[in-house]
This record gives C-alpha cells, structure tokens and sequence, in this order.
C-alpha cells in the first residue's frame, strides 16, 4: 500500500524527461534529412526508445497511477495516445480486462496473445495447426503483428463495437488527430519525413513493445488455469514474470519488466516498482527472467495442462498422445 501514492513532482518529471527528448530527437532527425538520410533514420530508430517509455506512461495513465486526478491521468493518456497510435479509452478497456483475465484458459481472446493448450492444438485439422504455426512464429509474431496493432487494428474499436458511442468517439477522435498530424508533417516536410522518421520510430517501438508484453506472461513456468481453479493473485504472481533488465533498459520500459508486482497492484506508478523488488527479495527472485534467458521464450507456444508448462511445438509433439 505503501508504494501506491504517486508523487505528483516525480510524475511531472517523468513526463518532461520522456517526452522533451522526444520531440527534439523527432525535430533534429527532420532537420538533419537533408543533410544525411541514415543519420536522419539512426536517430529515428534511437527515438523508438522514448516513445516506447512514452507508451508506458500512457499505461501508467491507464491505471490511474501517474498522478492521484483520475481525469487527469485520462487527459495525458488521451494526447500521448495521439503520438502512440493508440485510441486511449479503447485501450484502456481491454487492458483492463487483460488485467482481469490473465491466465484465465476459459476467458482468452481480449488484450493477449493467442495460446493453445496441447489438447486444443491436437484436435485441430491441419489448417488450424497450420494457421495457429503461422501466429506464434516469431517473425510474424514480432514483425507483421506489431504493424498490425499499431497501424490497422486501433483504428476500430475492435472487441467493443457494441459497448457504446464512447470508443468510437475514442478510436475515431484519435484517428482524426493522427490524420491531421500526418497531413502537416507531409505537408511541410514532404513524404521522406513520413518514410525516414516517422515510420522507422514507430514501427521499432512497436516490435519492442509486443516483445515485451509477450515475456512478460509467454514464458515456460508461467501459470494457466481453468475459471474453477484460477484466482487474480495466484495469475498475477505466477503467470507474470519478472523480467530482470540492466538499469538503462529498465529505464526505457518504466520497470514493466516487474511485471508481476504490477499484475498484483496496478496502482504503483511505474518509478516506484523497482522500489518494491529492492525492498522485498522473494518478490526480487519470484518469477525471475534474465535478458539473455528470455530470448528461450521465443521458440514457447503450446500451454501442457498435464505438466504446468509453456512448451516449444517439438516438446508437444513428444508427448504420449
């Protein structure tokens, strides 16, 4: 409870450092295109970085945690959603029920990633194996789904089409003011702008950002249950990981990679997670991933209810059918 207060000056600052930077990398990349277009790229891709911690902020505003004013946190949300590509209330809504469903094998298909137990996997023909293969391939996975999310998928209110006029006024009005913002940066820019900055930027943020969301629950002692069986504190402690980066990464991720204390109280504001890891060390070692041992979870697809394990196709396939 202790750690759920926000500190409205450190909140402030967090924003300031994120998004000041933001906007003069984006502003010294248009600048210097006509002068070198790789180093106009390289600093594109360098600004992926800011703009994926701006998304975590938007996160953060997502569970009200940024600053203690709901409508606030809802505002910043809103403007950053515009830079994100992300209809903020849409989002917040299916994250939400993200939150609410995480390991739930009876309640997949909003605000995750598609998993198959082994049994599902083995009673499907040859076209759902074939399509489901296709899904978690990691190139396909990392590289047409994050353009996917970003550029198509948010610009309906998909999964919540008849939840009301309020996420269509949120998918729409951010459609808009992307829309705008596009027209103006061709405009005074030219296409090059949109080409060399615009879409290098957010098409890497992109990629890293599903990277993550992906090992943060896709990782092999991760934890799946039926409705009978699954309780919201045991999914987030056991079916979150805790994904233990070097400073300069957790930085850029706002500490999302302590994601199982995140899973537990929503509510402690990004810059006060790692305080809760440091301050209690079962929770340090609880669910524990390294940078170099998560690029394992890549090859993780099929969830064993047998075994309680997240296993790569070939491990499924040796398994007594």
């Amino acid at each position: 409870m202790k750690y759920r207060q926000p500190i409205p000056s450190r909140s402030i600052f967090e924003l300031t450092v994120t998004l000041a930077p933001f906007v003069a990398i984006w502003a010294v990349a248009w600048w210097v295109l006509s002068i070198s277009t790789a180093l106009a790229l390289a600093l594109a891709l360098a600004n992926a970085a800011f703009l994926l911690r701006l998304f975590i902020i938007q996160h953060d505003c997502g569970h009200g945690s940024l600053f203690r004013d709901r409508r606030l946190c809802d505002w910043i949300g809103r403007v950053i959603g515009v830079i994100t590509l992300t209809p903020y209330d849409v989002w917040r809504k299916t994250h939400a029920i993200h939150h609410a469903t995480s390991g739930n094998l009876d309640r997949r298909g909003i605000g995750d990633l598609p998993v198959l137990t082994v049994r599902e996997y083995r009673g499907k023909g040859w076209p759902g194996r074939t399509l489901y293969r296709l899904l978690r391939h990691p190139v396909f996975l990392f590289g047409v789904v994050p353009f996917y999310t970003f550029f198509l998928h948010n610009r309906l209110p998909v999964h919540l089409m008849r939840s009301g006029w309020r996420y269509w006024l949120s998918a729409m009005a951010t459609n808009v003011a992307i829309g705008l913002t596009l027209t103006v940066i061709v405009l005074l820019g030219g296409w090059e702008v949109m080409l060399f900055v615009f879409l290098p930027t957010m098409l890497l943020a992109a990629i890293a950002g599903m990277w993550f969301f992906y090992v943060q629950h896709q990782f092999e002692e991760t934890s799946w249950r039926h409705e009978e069986d699954w309780n919201i504190r045991d999914a987030s402690l056991h079916g979150s990981s805790h994904y233990a980066l070097p400073g300069i990464l957790r930085w850029i991720t706002g500490n999302i990679g302590v994601h199982h204390v995140h899973h537990l109280a929503s509510r402690i504001p990004f810059y006060r997670l790692h305080d809760v890891v440091k301050d209690h060390d079962v929770l340090a070692q609880t669910r524990r991933i390294t940078l170099w041992e998560s690029f394992r979870c890549a090859r993780l697809h099929l969830w064993d209810e047998k075994s309680r394990r997240l296993l790569s196709f070939a491990e499924a396939r040796a398994l007594p059918t």
